[in-house]
């Protein structure tokens, strides 16, 4: 396989229009055609983790956190990041960043926190708007289960849990073809009149263009009739942290044990909220004080993310419990999930591929 390859897999599990606006993920140094043997998986990019690479002959580094957040004016072997960069490049070594794109996918960051939690029907706390589409083709009788097919592996047609959704309304169209036609149907110059049928089906709009393609093959029409609305439902697949609950009601005593010994924190930072029993759940890995309101909204009875900040902590004390396990700490489990999934893939397409996960992460912050 080549780096561009390895793009469209990540694309696949964490599509790079998720990403918060201001965030920059995707290749970032090297070259899409590079072949690629070894994948070194981590949070975070050091010279410790180039070194791994180098001792280990990896030929592809996928961060979470990405190296080149903001524009960079230059590249300067005295500066962190161009330090980084050129060691990068003198050893042929290419970075791929899946960051916010992967927080805000199911099973991506949050999810992966709920499982480590051991908590159990686990969704997306606050799911994502504004990136359906909708579909509809006008189709001939004959012909619908082949399109419905071709869009729905295109990626059209899922909802939630649900798999080929679609609708289907019968109805006449017409046509006529000029002298330089070749239809499907009648003679070019001739009025047509034909049974069909209106097609709808949604689709997140990063597969628009995969769908309208295996329509177009998939159609026995020289020109189909199709239209493309933008949608305002909420994704359930996609969108900021997760919720999910226990079995039965534990103490918030026995709570906080669980985030510690399961994150290995060496310190939680905590308010105690308006019940005295945790059922239900919310979490967000990494930064996550800004979806309080919504974890509160859904009824958890407690929330836990990293940094949370002091006036944060004064406010919703007796609201919720807020539970600041580290930046880190809730970022870090991503790392096996990622792996897991990847190796999935690969197997799928039958790619031996070595993935690692890097041994040299390490927190930045200590605890004194």
């Amino acid at each position: 396989m080549i780096v561009k390859e390895i793009e469209k897999i990540l694309e696949d599990i964490a599509p790079k229009r998720l990403a918060w606006e201001k965030d920059n993920v995707g290749l970032q140094v090297g070259s899409p055609e590079k072949p690629v043997h070894k994948i070194l998986l981590t949070l975070d990019l050091t010279e410790d983790t180039i070194d791994e690479c180098i001792n280990k002959n990896i030929d592809l580094i996928i961060s979470h956190h990405p190296l080149i957040y903001v524009p960079i004016k230059s590249i300067n072997s005295n500066d962190t990041k161009g330090k980084l960069v050129f060691k990068l490049v003198s050893n042929n070594i290419s970075l791929i960043s899946v960051h916010t794109n992967l927080d805000f996918t199911k099973h991506g960051v949050s999810y992966a926190l709920a499982e480590k939690l051991e908590l159990k029907k686990i969704k997306v706390l606050k799911p994502a708007e504004e990136f359906l589409k909708k579909i509809i083709v006008f189709v001939p009788v004959d012909y619908v289960e082949k399109i419905i097919e071709a869009m729905a592996v295109a990626g059209a047609g899922k909802i939630g849990e649900y798999d080929y959704c679609s609708f289907r309304t019968s109805g006449i169209g017409t046509f006529k073809g000029s002298q330089f036609s070749k239809p499907f149907i009648g003679k070019p110059g001739e009025l047509e009149k034909v049974e069909e049928v209106r097609l709808e089906m949604i689709f997140p709009e990063w597969r628009l263009i995969d769908v309208v393609n295996a329509m177009r093959l998939a159609h026995p029409y020289e020109e189909p009739a199709f239209d493309i609305y933008p949608l305002t439902n909420t994704l359930t697949e996609y969108g900021a942290g997760a919720i999910g609950e226990y079995e039965n009601s534990i103490t918030q005593k026995k709570f906080l044990q669980i985030v510690k010994d399961n994150l290995q924190c060496e310190v939680l930072k905590y308010v105690e909220g308006s019940q005295d029993k945790i059922k239900s759940v919310a979490v967000c890995g990494g930064s996550g004080s800004s979806l309080v309101q919504d974890a509160i909204n859904a009824k958890a009875d407690a929330f836990v993310t990293g940094d949370i900040g002091y006036h944060d902590f004064q406010e919703f004390a007796g609201k919720i419990m807020l539970v600041d396990a580290g930046h880190y700490e809730t970022e870090i489990i991503i790392l096996e999930s990622l792996a897991s999934t990847l190796r999935s893939k690969f197997a799928e397409i039958k790619e031996n591929i070595q993935l690692i996960i890097s041994t040299k992460i390490r927190n930045p912050i200590k605890i004194f």
